[in-house]
């Protein structure tokens, strides 16, 4: 039997509204179910409502899903979460979205994230404290289709 992830609880049911005519998620909800996931790992980071109340928001920039495998109406979805990389403006983040009692993987999502000075609507730098989190949660691992730095080609 292939490993089971250690997952945190589920976060979202699939409700029969997300339910398209193929009889699976349709391909928005999973945008909905990686937002969720991100709210629930910036707390960790020092972002979310803390961070706007110092008057900066975190914007994504791009983002990339990998559909792995097809969920249906009532199944339990649980994300985890990964910091690959960051830089003086950009963060890294990859979500997992995984059957909640099975384990098994349904999808992948990558965000490259931006610090923005809400006041300006322009990016700036992250604050020290927030790259000080950074840092100890980065696993330093290169995105599947993202990157910090333009690829060539």
């Amino acid at each position: 039997m292939p490993h089971q992830p250690d997952l945190p609880p589920a976060l979202a049911v699939v409700r029969p509204d997300w339910v398209d005519n193929n009889g699976h998620m349709n391909m928005g909800f999973y945008m909905v179910v990686f937002d969720i996931a991100t709210d629930q790992l910036w707390p960790s980071l020092g972002l979310g409502a803390p961070f706007r109340a110092r008057g900066l928001a975190t914007f994504a920039a791009e983002a990339w899903v990998n559909y792995v495998r097809e969920v249906n109406e009532g199944m339990p979805l649980a994300c985890t979460n990964e910091v690959l990389g960051y830089d003086g403006k950009r963060l890294l983040a990859t979500h997992r979205m995984h059957h909640a009692t099975e384990g098994w993987l349904a999808a992948e999502n990558e965000v490259l994230y931006l610090c923005v000075d809400l006041g300006l609507r322009r990016v700036t730098p992250w604050p020290e404290d927030v790259l000080a989190r950074f840092a100890a949660m980065s696993t330093g691992r290169p995105g599947k289709r993202l990157a910090l730095k333009r690829r060539d080609g």
